[in-house]
């Protein structure tokens, strides 16, 4: 087995990472060598992503690969969803790509469906309705006669855009794209009846690539500018959390998956889409993997109410280490009460302390009387989530739901890992925490060769970092 170093930018909502890995035969190397802050612009009253500081960033971190002298393979990007740039008719890039959180798609779905019916926009996309899916960001932005769309000879998603900008060459890679609401995961391509529903040309997209596709090398100017050559750049699996779910070191395709953090994704990799009207009711949604799988997943409400309640206590001057916060946690065992995680209340109050014992008083429950029963209110309230969100999966899914896989940052939990076992009555795997940045890699890996599928490098996934495994029945 040959050895490849190869580098990986994972790039987030608020940062990014440049991370470099080391892959050889039962051997992952991970080293972070650069991270750098992300953002969004706001001007005359709309939002941006600065994709061009993105694009220094990543000039950045190649020219640091140069002067450490490290060899590089290939590249790959990561990022988040459903975001786009348009580009013009002579490849140049028309302006900055609008951000999700604009709000100019609020309310745009339910006047979508007065030229096509939610539930065939469902049935032919499978994916669950949001204000900022790619769909209803080019119908509003066609409304306003937004003028990048007007002069756009394509779009290309965020992690499409920045390899173009790296290679000079276009492409549209099946996990990101799939999050657009745009795409049919049966035919996996673009429905064009959904652009002209959106009064948007149908050529505005291409053709599909899978994760692992070479979409060229760093252009002549990138390879000198930074010293590190003509460095293929691959279309990894675009979308972050379809990078995370390949680093899932599963031996059989009988689990479920939780990448969990501030917010949580809850499902299962299946060869096939799951459309139908139990999936409908509940708001599943079925997003692309690596290999051509789909990811029935469901979005939940992860630790964004206790990271919430933290910034409440640091203005209280309370600073809570995690071992203390698992320790309070833990120390609270007479507290029961529960809240529901996806509440509206709980998207972003002015006070998450209030709304949390708001809620309990409604429900008749006691409100926490101390910062150790909040705590442990949030983790017990999350692990039941959980398994009302479990449920619904294990009742749709195509094969027994045997473990929970819990990757990401939410993995280090321990305290939260348990409680979800005692709530699901499955064993629960933590791990690993970086399985974004290691699918990422693993997509690479595979491109050059050193795997045949992605249950080759599940295994060595598993061998190179250790999990820990949670049993049911404690309580």
């Amino acid at each position: 087995m040959k050895n490849i170093h190869i580098l990986a930018f994972d790039i987030g909502a608020t940062s990014g990472r440049a991370i470099v890995a080391y892959v050889a035969e039962n051997t992952i190397e991970m080293k972070e060598i650069n991270r750098f802050p992300n953002s969004i612009l706001e001007l005359h009253g709309k939002y941006y992503w600065d994709i061009y500081a993105l694009y220094a960033h990543l000039k950045e971190s190649l020219v640091i690969c140069a002067r450490k002298g490290i060899r590089i393979d290939s590249i790959g990007i990561d990022t988040w969803g459903v975001d786009f740039g348009y580009i013009g008719k002579d490849g140049s890039l028309l302006g900055l790509p609008r951000a999700y959180r604009d709000p100019f798609t609020q309310g745009v779905p339910d006047v979508f469906f007065r030229k096509m019916p939610k539930e065939e926009v469902y049935r032919r996309t499978g994916i669950q309705v949001m204000d900022f899916n790619s769909l209803y960001q080019l119908y509003q932005a066609k409304k306003e006669r937004f003028e990048p769309l007007l002069h756009a000879e394509k779009i290309l998603f965020i992690p499409d855009l920045l390899s173009y900008m790296l290679t000079g060459k276009q492409v549209y890679e099946y996990t990101d794209a799939s999050t657009s609401q745009l795409l049919n995961p049966r035919t996996k391509d673009f429905d064009m009846d959904l652009l002209l529903a959106a009064d948007v040309k149908p050529s505005i997209v291409g053709q599909i690539v899978m994760p692992g596709t070479q979409i060229g090398s760093l252009s002549d100017a990138i390879a000198r500018d930074t010293g590190v050559g003509k460095v293929p750049v691959i279309a990894v699996a675009g979308h972050d959390t379809a990078s995370a779910v390949a680093a899932v070191p599963a031996k059989d395709n009988q689990f479920a998956y939780l990448s969990s953090g501030t917010w949580s994704l809850m499902g299962i990799e299946s060869e096939i889409p799951v459309i139908t009207e139990d999936s409908f009711k509940h708001n599943f949604t079925n997003e692309g993997g690596v290999e051509g799988t789909t990811r029935f997943l469901k979005n939940i409400t992860g630790m964004w109410l206790l990271e919430q309640c933290r910034k409440e206590w640091e203005k209280q001057g309370k600073s809570y280490s995690y071992p203390q916060i698992v320790e309070m946690a833990e120390s609270a065992s007479a507290f029961t009460s529960l809240v529901n995680p996806d509440d509206k209340r709980f998207a972003n109050p002015p006070s998450m302390l209030e709304a949390i014992a708001g809620y309990c008083k409604e429900s008749g429950q006691p409100a926490p009387a101390s910062d150790a029963e909040y705590i442990r209110c949030i983790f017990r309230s999350l692990a039941n989530r959980y398994r009302e969100v479990f449920g619904m999966l294990s009742d749709m899914a195509p094969f027994p739901i045997k473990c929970l896989h819990v990757i990401g940052g939410g993995s280090k939990n321990s305290l939260l890992n348990q409680f979800t076992a005692d709530a699901l009555g499955v064993p629960v795997i933590a791990g690993p925490s970086e399985a974004t940045a290691i699918g990422n890699c693993m997509v690479q890996a595979k491109a050059a060769g050193l795997f045949s599928d992605r249950w080759e490098y599940r295994q060595l996934i598993a061998k190179a970092f250790p999990t820990e495994t949670f049993l049911p029945g404690r309580e």
